[in-house]
């Protein structure tokens, strides 16, 4: 519609946004039914929500159905699959390779699963170790596959696949609507069960009494139903706060076989997104905020370097024009000061130090017990003698007598050129 535009047009401007896609209940044969299609598809259109921020619910959320290609763009997509597709093993965790744990996981399952393993995907509780109990859970390997497979075909990368409900403690209970019938998603420390509430085996798994501190929530249609059947007031929780509140999960069940692609890139932006959330918040304000006082101390030292740059040009130019008041147009101080005190000297009728004289005294200074000097040359403050047959020994020697004198010495094909050392430093 017209007034989402200007929503989407500021899409891109937003530091993390993150698109829940709820996979729907994978289909079951029921009593009166035919068969099933033997072949795993996934629905031509999902339910999703998009957040602004991951990890606040209700905030900044917009939800809708839509087929894979037209669903919205985000930073980071995560699939949701129901309670109903998972169940929930705990076993002692094989030592077997990374490359070799799936297939274990299937072998110390095969008892314990109704199904044969080889259909079933098996992802494993993080941060498990060899030999230490841990949790697994298992879903049907096409099914989720082909969910996955759509999503992927379609130019959206699902970065991970949390579960609705995993253990956790305290203990939550989800009532929600199912195919026209009221069900219990019960999540406690000792695993996951999705039942129907019709019949008495719901009660007859909730421990007596209830813990103090379960939570219990329902989603408005099923809210009224379900305060009935539990004798109290409880939570209401819509759909979007429920998936958003799936990204708290810490499973990621696309392991193994289902696991993504070029996993170096995975991590890259796996750290990245985690970076950009509302976690890495402060971190990044007060990075900002030390850039920005770096930005500013290094702008005011550049402001008070030219500030005290400028006044010494002043106290510059002032001296010159007050010393040599014929000069009218000021470019470079410095440059004119030094050219009109040599005028004034040459019209004194005194050598200045890059003159002959000055560099004739300094060679006689330091020529020492050599021989006479077959030929010279001067011109522009240099003075070339030609010295056949000098050793690069005596050559250094009367670099080292002539230094503190501020002239430097260059030797080249039986010449010896003697000039003033540059400001700051010597050849």
């Amino acid at each position: 519609m017209a007034g989402d535009r200007p929503l989407q047009s500021l899409e891109h401007l937003r530091p993390m946004t993150t698109l829940v896609v709820l996979l729907p209940v994978r289909p079951r044969l029921h009593a009166g039914q035919g068969s099933l299609p033997t072949a795993a598809s996934a629905p031509a259109e999902f339910d999703f929500v998009l957040s602004d921020d991951g990890l606040q619910p209700g905030v900044q959320t917009r939800e809708g159905r839509a087929a894979p290609a037209l669903l919205p763009r985000a930073n980071e997509l995560v699939a949701v699959l129901p309670a109903q597709d998972l169940s929930w093993h705990r076993v002692t965790c094989p030592r077997a390779a990374a490359a070799k744990l799936g297939p274990a996981l299937a072998g110390v399952l095969e008892d314990a699963v109704l199904d044969d393993p080889q259909r079933l995907h098996f992802a494993l509780e993080p941060g498990a170790r060899g030999g230490e109990s841990a949790w697994v859970a298992a879903t049907d390997r096409a099914s989720l596959a082909a969910a996955i497979a759509t999503l992927e075909s379609a130019g959206q990368r699902v970065d991970r696949v949390v579960p609705a409900a995993w253990p956790v403690e305290p203990a939550r209970g989800h009532f929600h609507d199912s195919a026209g019938a009221l069900r219990l998603t019960w999540a406690h420390a000792g695993g996951v069960l999705d039942l129907p509430l019709q019949g008495g085996l719901v009660r007859a798994l909730l421990p007596e009494p209830l813990p103090a501190d379960v939570r219990f929530s329902a989603t408005p249609a099923a809210a009224g139903e379900a305060e009935r059947w539990l004798g109290h007031s409880l939570g209401v929780q819509g759909a979007s706060d429920r998936a958003i509140g799936a990204l708290r999960s810490p499973w990621n069940l696309r392991q193994f076989g289902l696991a993504p692609r070029h996993r170096g890139l995975a991590v890259l932006r796996e750290a990245l997104r985690s970076v950009l959330g509302p976690a890495w918040r402060p971190a990044r304000w007060g990075v900002a905020a030390l850039v920005a006082v770096q930005l500013l101390g290094l702008n005011l030292a550049a402001w008070q370097q030219s500030t005290r740059l400028a006044t010494r040009r002043a106290e510059m130019t002032r001296l010159l024009t007050a010393t040599h008041p014929q000069v009218r147009a000021v470019l470079d101080p410095a440059l004119q000061m030094q050219r009109e005190t040599d005028l004034l000297r040459v019209a004194a009728g005194r050598s200045g130090e890059a003159d002959l004289e000055a560099a004739l005294q300094v060679a006689a200074s330091a020529w020492g017990a050599h021989g006479p000097v077959q030929s010279l040359q001067f011109e522009a403050g240099s003075l070339t003698l030609a010295v056949p047959g000098w050793s690069e020994a005596e050559i250094a020697a009367l670099r080292l007598r002539i230094a503190p004198t501020g002239w430097q010495a260059q030797a080249t094909d039986g010449l010896l050129t003697l000039s003033r050392a540059a400001a700051g430093g010597g050849a």
